[in-house]
């Protein structure tokens, strides 16, 4: 079970990524790193963590180069992504949606029963913080169950 106020759990800056600048939102984890890390790259959960995708075609668990399609909430659009950047050493990803550079994905090992899981967004598409915010609860509700 998550402890603590997601005020405590959760930060939001800007940050130096390896995509440039880019405005952070985390939350800390009370899971071992391993679990975040398969949660998000486990497509059959995006649905239940992801508040912007309501289905998504394409493999169960993505890697390098993966691509696929998300089917946008609201607005029942399918639309293609594809992975650009994935590497499980480092547990970050990033992917296109439509062929625009987006969020960026990654889990910071704390410790054996702790990490840090942040979404990498582009400033220019900061107002979607707090979609990222509640992303973020769900992904802890999803890893504290698999660890």
């Amino acid at each position: 079970m998550t402890r603590g106020s997601d005020a405590a759990r959760t930060r939001t800056g800007i940050e130096r990524t390896p995509d440039g600048r880019r405005l952070v939102v985390a939350r800390v984890v009370d899971a071992p790193a391993s679990a975040a890390w398969d949660v998000l790259t486990d497509t059959r959960t995006w649905t239940e963590w992801g508040p912007s995708v309501s289905a998504v075609r394409g493999p169960d668990r993505i890697g390098p180069g993966a691509t696929g399609e998300v089917r946008i909430t609201g607005v029942g659009a399918w639309v293609p992504f594809e992975v650009t950047e994935y590497d499980e050493g480092a547990m970050r990803w990033t992917w296109a949606v439509a062929r625009v550079p987006a969020t960026g994905h990654r889990v910071d090992v704390l410790g054996d029963r702790r990490c840090r899981v942040a979404f990498e967004v582009p400033l220019l598409a900061a107002a979607y913080a707090p979609v990222c915010r509640r992303a973020l609860r769900a992904i802890a509700r999803l890893a504290e169950r698999r660890a």
